[in-house]
C-alpha cells in the first residue's frame, strides 16, 4: 500500500509528456509531498547543531531528557556550540563521550520531552534500491528533506592508508627510538615522547618494524595497542590508540573530490556502514537515516564524495549509544 500511495505521488499533476529537470524528479515539491510523515520525525527527531549562527552537522536524538548523537570530528575544538531541536535552542551542550572508531560524539542539552528516533530493531540489511530520506537544507527551524535509495550492500569502509600509532621512528643498531610524535594523535594523548625507545608491541619484543606494521594491519580505527617504553631508564606501558593515516596526515583529493563540494575530513575507518546516494555535505552529517515510514535506519556519519553518503546501520548505531551512555549518568 505504501509503495502505491508513493506512486501516485510521484506522479500527481504530471503528464507523460512532461520533462522535469533533473533535480525536481527526486527532491521537487511533489516528491517532498510524499515523504511529508519522514519530514515530521526529522522535525521532531533530529537535532541542527550550531556554531555561533553557523550550521556545522547535524544530530539524532536519542533520549527524552536530551541525549544527541553527531559525528564527532565535525564538532572537534568548536566552541560556542548551540543545539536546536525543532523550534528551540539549547546553549553550550555538555559532551558526554566520543567513540573514535564509529566518529561519534554524545551530547547533552538540558532538555525534556524530546521525542527520540524509533530504531529498527531488525538488523537485516537494507536492500539496494530502498528509499531513505534525510536532512536537506534547513531553516534551523523547519526541517526539509533529501531523499535517495540505498546504493550498496552494507560493508566495512577500511582506513584509507592503514592505522597509525602518530610516530615517526629512527632504528639505531635495533633501537627503536621515537624522533617525533605528531599532534592530535593516540599516541601524544597516550603521553609518548620523543626520545622514547619502544622495546615491545604487546607481549612481543620490537624486532623490526615489519612486526610492528603486522600488528597494525589487524587493528582498526579507535583500537589500543599496548607498547613498552624505555624512558630515562624506566620503562613505562603505554595504551595507545591507533588512528587512520588519512585522518592524521589528510588524504589527497582527487580530481572527483575537487568536484564534489565538501565532503567529510573522516570518510573512511569504519567497521560497517549503508551506503545510498542522498546528496549532502559535510555539514549535513550526524542527522538520522530514515525509511519512507519514518522509522531510523542508523545515522549519517560520512559524505565520501560526489554520489556517496555513508550511514552507520542501526544495530551498530544502538551499540556505540548503549556503550556511551554510561558517562550520562542515572
Amino acid at each position: 500500500m505504501m509503495l502505491v500511495v508513493l506512486w501516485a505521488c510521484l506522479t500527481a499533476g504530471v503528464g507523460w509528456a512532461q520533462t522535469l529537470e533533473s533535480s525536481r524528479r527526486t527532491n521537487g515539491l511533489a516528491v517532498h509531498a510524499c515523504f511529508e510523515p519522514a519530514r515530521e520525525v526529522l522535525q521532531r527527531s533530529s537535532a541542527v547543531i550550531l556554531q555561533g549562527s553557523k550550521k556545522i552537522a547535524y544530530g539524532t536524538v536519542f533520549s527524552a531528557d536530551g541525549l544527541i548523537a553527531t559525528k564527532a570530528s565535525e564538532i572537534d575544538g568548536a566552541e560556542g556550540l548551540r543545539v536546536t531541536v525543532g523550534s528551540k535552542t539549547y546553549d553550550s551542550p555538555e559532551l558526554l563521550g566520543v567513540d573514535l572508531a564509529w566518529d561519534v560524539a554524545l551530547l547533552r542539552v538540558p532538555a525534556s520531552g524530546l521525542e527520540p528516533v524509533n530504531l529498527v530493531e531488525s538488523d537485516v540489511d537494507l536492500p539496494r534500491g530502498t528509499w531513505v530520506v534525510a536532512n536537506g537544507a534547513t531553516t534551523r527551524i523547519r526541517r526539509r528533506v533529501q531523499v535517495g535509495i540505498v546504493s550498496a550492500s552494507a560493508r566495512e569502509i577500511p582506513a584509507a592508508g592503514g592505522v597509525v600509532l602518530g610516530v615517526t621512528l629512527d632504528e639505531k643498531r635495533d633501537r627503536w627510538v621515537v624522533t617525533k610524535v605528531h599532534e592530535g594523535s593516540g599516541a601524544e594523548l597516550a603521553g609518548l615522547r620523543a626520545g622514547d625507545r619502544i622495546v615491545a608491541v604487546g607481549e612481543a619484543k620490537m624486532k623490526d618494524r615489519e612486526a610492528l606494521d603486522e600488528r597494525l594491519a589487524k587493528l582498526r580505527v579507535g583500537d589500543e595497542l599496548k607498547l613498552v617504553v624505555e624512558r630515562a631508564g624506566e620503562r613505562l606501558d603505554l595504551q595507545v590508540r591507533v588512528s587512520g593515516r588519512a585522518d592524521l596526515f589528510g588524504e589527497e583529493k582527487t580530481r572527483n573530490d575537487e568536484m564534489s563540494g565538501r565532503f567529510s575530513e573522516r570518510r573512511s575507518g569504519f567497521p560497517r556502514i549503508i551506503q545510498h546516494d542522498i546528496l549532502a555535505n559535510a555539514a549535513g552529517m550526524g542527522g538520522p537515516l530514515l525509511g519512507i515510514d519514518g522509522r531510523c535506519h542508523g545515522m549519517n556519519i560520512a559524505r565520501a564524495n560526489r554520489s556517496e553518503t555513508f550511514a552507520i546501520p542501526a544495530g551498530e548505531l544502538r551499540a556505540v549509544i548503549d556503550r556511551l551512555k554510561p558517562a550520562a549518568g542515572p
